[in-house]
């Protein structure tokens, strides 16, 4: 590794297998494959350009605090990251790109025998399981529903078959995952797609090589780049 050596942070699944096609359109191709590899760090074809597999979750604090110069990772992961580290956050990252993939969406989802409706009607307070906290807690406030919010990392839709939680909040996709657990979708709360973030100071610093990088994902997805006028409090 060089001092011009950009790193890209991801994390397996849908989101690395879906930023593969962007980093071919800038001529990148990973050289090993995540879920067969025991690597962290995989080297691409291009010497100065390498990525590093983390957790969702941890992609906007290794971009934030230069462990990696760019990253990709869904907006509610962004939401929740600058909601954890407040004001702070939206002078640590540029979110320049919305990629477009890993489409989903953010759901309030309740058991089918359940009448929320009526519930939010009557003022009813009640407990919503969720890993998405901040998220939640802004949608609820919006809307005049007190809830008591329990924090879960996995399983959400354990939650109401235990009687844990009345809703959940959760990403969904298919939906088939509610339907085999016998909840329904009762409210869509917003779209979710992977953005592109980059470090300020790697922008600055590898603005030669970061630059086309931003400019071939922007013409693969069919957006202009913005790389200095969006953070990610935007």
């Amino acid at each position: 590794m060089t001092a011009e050596t950009v790193t890209l942070a991801l994390s397996k699944g849908r989101i690395f297998d879906e930023t593969l096609p962007l980093l071919r359109a800038a001529g990148i191709e990973v050289l090993e494959n995540p879920e067969t590899s025991r690597k962290l760090i995989l080297p691409t074809n291009q010497p100065d350009v390498r990525v590093v597999l983390v957790r969702a979750t941890d992609v906007p604090t290794y971009v934030e605090h230069g462990g990696a110069d760019l990253g990709v990772c869904g907006k509610d992961t962004l939401i929740e990251h600058e909601a954890a580290r407040g004001d702070a956050a939206t002078v640590g990252l540029y979110r320049p790109l919305d990629l477009g993939i890993a489409r989903c969406r953010m759901s309030v989802a309740v058991p089918a025998d359940f009448d929320y409706a009526r519930a939010v009607r009557q003022g009813a307070r009640l407990r919503v399981a969720t890993k998405y906290v901040a998220i939640a807690r802004e949608f609820f406030a919006s809307k005049g529903v007190h809830v008591d919010l329990i924090k879960l990392y996995g399983s959400m839709e354990l939650a109401p078959l235990t009687g844990l939680a009345d809703a959940i909040v959760d990403l969904v996709s298919t939906g088939n995952t509610l339907k085999a657990n016998r909840l329904v979708e009762v409210e869509r709360i917003m779209d979710i797609s992977s953005q592109l973030v980059v470090r300020p100071t790697s922008l600055k610093l590898k603005r030669a090589r970061i630059r086309p990088l931003l400019e071939a994902f922007a013409r693969a997805v069919g957006t202009p780049a913005t790389p200095t006028a969006a953070t990610i409090g935007a």
